[in-house]
């Protein structure tokens, strides 16, 4: 009798276990959270259970929640270490993507700038882009606060590194383009991981020092020195033979297109720099540097 009472039980918890396996599984996927993973190259879609509800189709996307995610997406790379090439993505060929506040904007809306010497808490961020080997003391820098008008139209706060003799020309300069309203989407320091971060192509930062040779050659950039500003690289592509920077950057090839934030002869950003003595590389037949200017000609 107690064994067909053990067989009994046996065939009920058989019988209760093959029911919980058919049931489906409620618990949460174990995928990491978009938020903590770059976006892959091309989108990714799941289609539903075939016993599930049909979901309702989703509500057009704001152009807040649509905007481009910079340097999500890293690029295949080229035999030169570049990024490959690629076709400009839509949201990319008119760009106007907002600005994100490192520092506070300026009160009232007016321009304002402050001239500094490179301080203990600057020369930690700068990391590697300077170093003893380089063609400038640190002692010969400055570090520049900034206001700039955004895509937005909106006041911020940006920064550079330029060269101590330079510092006040470039304040001159972008005090013209912020009473012009010229939009810069970005202006911050360059630092060690933008120099080591993978191709992504999609990059739009106004910089100025940096500590590196001239691309393809073998002598010091103008950059290296502090004495050349890139501005709005995106809306103004260095091209090389079929080598274009950054690497979505080829919509604005195109130059009879006007959009904003691009460099024009003639314009305010042009007439700026010329006026304080600097060269534009958009003048240049090969390569071409729309974003370049510099006080060396380089």
């Amino acid at each position: 009798m107690l064994r067909g009472v053990r067989l009994l039980i046996a065939l009920v918890l058989g019988a209760l276990v093959a029911a919980c396996a058919a049931q489906p599984s409620t618990h949460p996927s174990a995928s990491p959270s978009p938020s903590s993973v770059a976006a892959p190259a091309g989108p990714a879609t799941a289609s539903p259970p075939a016993s599930a509800t049909p979901a309702p189709a989703p509500a057009p996307t704001s152009s807040a929640s649509a905007v481009w995610r910079v340097g999500a997406r890293p690029l295949p790379l080229r035999p030169d270490g570049f990024g490959q090439v690629l076709p400009t993505p839509a949201k990319l060929r008119t760009r106007s993507l907002p600005t994100i506040d490192r520092l506070p904007p300026p009160r009232g809306g007016g321009f304002q700038s402050a001239v500094r010497p490179i301080s203990p808490m600057i020369r930690v961020r700068m990391g590697t882009t300077w170093g003893p080997g380089c063609p400038v003391r640190l002692a010969d820098l400055r570090y520049l606060t900034l206001s700039f008008r955004g895509f937005d139209g909106q006041p911020h706060t940006g920064e550079l590194v330029v060269n101590e003799r330079a510092a006040d020309q470039v304040v001159a300069v972008f005090a013209r383009l912020y009473r012009a309203r010229f939009p810069i989407e970005e202006m911050r320091l360059v630092t060690t991981a933008d120099l080591h971060a993978h191709p992504t192509g999609d990059g739009n930062n106004t910089a100025s020092f940096v500590c590196r040779a001239a691309r393809n050659q073998t002598r010091w950039s103008a950059h290296a020195y502090g004495l050349a500003v890139d501005v709005n690289p995106f809306q103004n592509p260095y091209r090389r033979g079929d080598l274009v920077l950054p690497e979505l950057g080829s919509a604005y090839l195109d130059r009879d297109r006007i959009r904003p934030g691009m460099i024009r002869a003639g314009d305010v950003v042009t007439t700026a720099f010329a006026d304080i003595g600097w060269t534009w590389g958009g003048t240049w037949r090969s390569p071409t540097d729309l974003m370049h200017f510099s006080a060396t000609g380089n």
